[in-house]
């Protein structure tokens, strides 16, 4: 009877942790230190992505000793919020300058990967999220880039993931756009070998960009415009699973000036001036600081503009966020991930949407 008791009483535990466990992955990156951290919501996340470690040479190490406080900091929290998994990513918009070179390598490659699992070791975290942009086509400026990228690229994660067993989750962040998903990836070849694949479905109108539009629209329907459905569509259409998509919201704007007031300047020429924390959309957005909000129906995104000031914004918000969390939902997806938690607010952010739809 006892025994029975004892495991009727197992059973029930671990009928609740599923219950709490969400069907879907909501996925932060995060760049900022240990303390801060703990005023966020992290009972509605299920992977923390602490941005970014450092490569040096071929080694993957921490930055200094105030990195290493944060990474035993921030895992200590996993005592916590069981749920859970801590992840470092290596490489960024302007991390990976030596990428190219480096692994292309075999002999690199398989230091790298044995640092990696020295690392996550040491440390007790839970896998590496790989950001190289991006292999094979044009990234940050002055980052060499070669056609071979793409097939070292595989060879990395082949390397990486017979380095890591499957005790390790191995991932890594990928264009949103048509470019990077034909020229960067072997998809066959790395899709088996990945947990998922988080899709940088934001910045699809980036900095550089001389004509204003949405830079995280969940659709498109302008001639050659890029959104989070072309991307997913694409990687379902090449047979990439489903459950293995995790789609990219922005949790900052984008905001450019010069913008001519026609169209409330929606597609217009114009010059980016800054970017924007989703914190500060109060502040920035406020009823005296001269914007109007415009909602895209078809695009399914939110924007601002200001005709005194001829300034232009773009961004996600709580509408659109529901909208890309019901999207995930429709298609069956991974779940969502967004740059960045720093940028939230700790109370009532885009966390707490995203939880709304996939977190029960």
């Amino acid at each position: 009877m006892k025994k029975l008791l004892l495991l009727f009483a197992f059973a029930l535990s671990q009928i609740a942790f599923a219950q709490q466990k969400p069907k879907y992955n909501i996925i932060a990156y995060y760049t900022g230190n240990s303390e801060r951290l703990q005023q966020y919501p992290l009972d509605k996340l299920t992977h923390l992505i602490y941005s970014f470690v450092k490569l040096r040479n071929d080694t993957l190490m921490l930055r200094d000793a105030k990195q290493e406080q944060n990474v035993l900091q921030i895992v200590a929290l996993k005592k916590k919020y069981p749920q859970l998994k801590i992840m470092v990513s290596m490489g960024g918009w302007s991390g990976c300058a030596p990428c190219s070179d480096l692994f292309a390598a075999a002999n690199h490659r398989k230091i790298f990967a044995k640092t990696t699992v020295a690392l996550l070791k040491k440390y007790n975290l839970d896998g590496l999220d790989l950001d190289w942009e991006y292999p094979a086509i044009e990234g940050f400026p002055g980052h060499k880039f070669q056609k071979a990228d793409r097939d070292n690229f595989t060879e990395l994660v082949k390397v990486l993931r017979a380095e890591m067993g499957t005790r390790y989750l191995l991932t890594f962040a990928a264009g949103g756009f048509v470019k990077y998903l034909e020229e960067s990836v072997d998809w066959p070849k790395v899709h088996p070998l990945v947990d998922f694949i988080n899709l940088m479905t934001y910045d699809l109108v980036g900095g550089y960009a001389t004509v204003t539009g949405h830079h995280t629209p969940l659709y498109g329907y302008r001639k050659d415009q890029e959104s989070t459905d072309k991307c997913v569509n694409w990687l379902l259409k090449h047979k990439i699973p489903a459950n293995k998509l995790i789609t990219g919201a922005a949790i900052y704007g984008r905001v450019w000036e010069k913008v001519a007031p026609i169209n409330n300047g929606l597609y217009q020429s114009g010059v980016f001036k800054q970017g924007v924390s989703f914190k500060d959309f109060n502040k920035y957005f406020s009823d005296t600081a001269g914007f109007q909000y415009f909602w895209d129906e078809k695009a399914k995104a939110p924007y601002q503009y200001n005709p005194a000031k001829q300034l232009f914004a773009t961004f996600d918000n709580e509408k659109s966020i529901a909208a890309k969390a019901n999207y995930v939902k429709q298609k069956k997806l991974g779940g969502i991930m967004f740059w960045e938690l720093i940028d939230d607010k700790s109370k009532d952010g885009l966390v707490e949407e995203m939880w709304k739809v996939l977190g029960k």
